[in-house]
């Protein structure tokens, strides 16, 4: 933990690759949650995520290891392991550990993959997963769905700092420069959070006719790992926010966007594009970086009636921490 955030790494299904940048037969070390990873695809397709080191010697699987059959291959002494972390190969010994038949001696992390990505679970006491991906067909290949537009970041933050500042209706005026946000309700289900926001806006068709459409933004936060959000109006987007923690205070944010496939060139195309853009530039996530990169986190803030539901969101999040931290002591009233 760091004296910016009372609050350590949270527990979920975190991104840990899209699946198309990783191949069969390939083999990449990662850094993620305050840990040095391996990321491998075997013969068979299945991608593994396992604790760098061998546990023979320490050797790193990441540099130098190989993909053979449905396992990694050590770069050191050629101990081989399956995504599962059990031990499959030692080519030089003449009898098999009986610990390596009983056991994993790799430290796997479960893995899944949906809507185009990599999930890993992560859990400070390998606890198993709590709850399931929630699976977007327009991101699983769905007809209709143009190709993923893709954006990412790295900066000093954490994910629930990211999450909160869905909540924080009074920062859209002073950062973002938005008159107003749209009323919406939200609803806390376990693992769960839903929120939904409805209103008009005015826009100038190609004819130069105005013209007030509804419009919507619904998110959907699934754990702390996962949250979609689907925005309707000029466009329909839907959007993944995938942020990862590579230490306490150390996150890389993607933005993976998709929206109904039409024309490149035609109207709705650019108002797609452009909308994007509003999404990720100073209007939208380049405009609260920034602030994200330097602030810290009050544990106990000065709020009033305009600031939004923030504590409420707090408690929320509060169980995807396990650091011994009695509960609601970081969203103390």
């Amino acid at each position: 933990m760091t004296k910016r955030f009372p609050m350590g790494i949270p527990f979920g299904w975190f991104f840990v690759s899209y699946s198309d940048e990783i191949a069969i037969g390939e083999v990449k070390p990662l850094r993620y949650f305050g840990k040095e990873l391996v990321i491998f695809r075997n013969e068979s397709g299945e991608v593994g995520v396992l604790d760098a080191y061998c546990p023979h010697l320490g050797a790193h699987l990441g540099h130098g290891g190989k993909v053979e059959g449905d396992s990694i291959r050590c770069p050191f002494h050629a101990w081989q392991f399956k995504p599962d972390g059990f031990c499959s190969k030692i080519p030089y010994a003449k009898a098999f550990p009986p610990r390596a038949k009983r056991e994993p001696l790799a430290d796997a992390y479960p893995v899944k993959e949906a809507n185009g990505v990599v999930w890993c679970w992560y859990h400070p006491q390998r606890i198993a997963p709590t709850h399931d991906i929630l699976h977007y067909p327009e991101f699983e290949g769905a007809a209709g769905w143009a190709p993923q537009v893709r954006r990412e970041w790295r900066f000093a933050s954490n994910p629930q700092e990211i999450a909160e500042n869905g909540v924080d209706v009074a920062h859209f005026e002073y950062v973002h420069g938005m008159a107003s946000v749209p009323e919406g309700k939200t609803n806390y289900d376990g693992h769960m959070r839903q929120s939904e926001a409805y209103g008009t806006r005015e826009v100038t068709l190609p004819t130069g006719e105005k013209k007030t459409i509804p419009s919507s933004v619904v998110t959907v936060q699934n754990g702390a790992g996962q949250k979609t959000t689907r925005l309707t109006g000029v466009v329909e987007l839907s959007l993944m926010v995938l942020a990862t923690p590579v230490e306490a205070d150390d996150v890389e944010l993607r933005f993976c966007f998709t929206f109904p496939d039409v024309p490149e060139g035609s109207y709705e195309h650019q108002a797609a594009i452009a909308a994007i853009g509003y999404t990720c530039g100073q209007t939208g996530v380049e405009g609260d970086i920034p602030i994200w990169h330097h602030k810290i986190h009050r544990e106990k803030p000065f709020l009033c009636d305009g600031d939004g539901p923030i504590l409420r969101f707090r408690r929320y999040f509060e169980q995807f921490y396990d650091n011994g931290l009695e509960p609601h002591q970081l969203a103390a009233e």
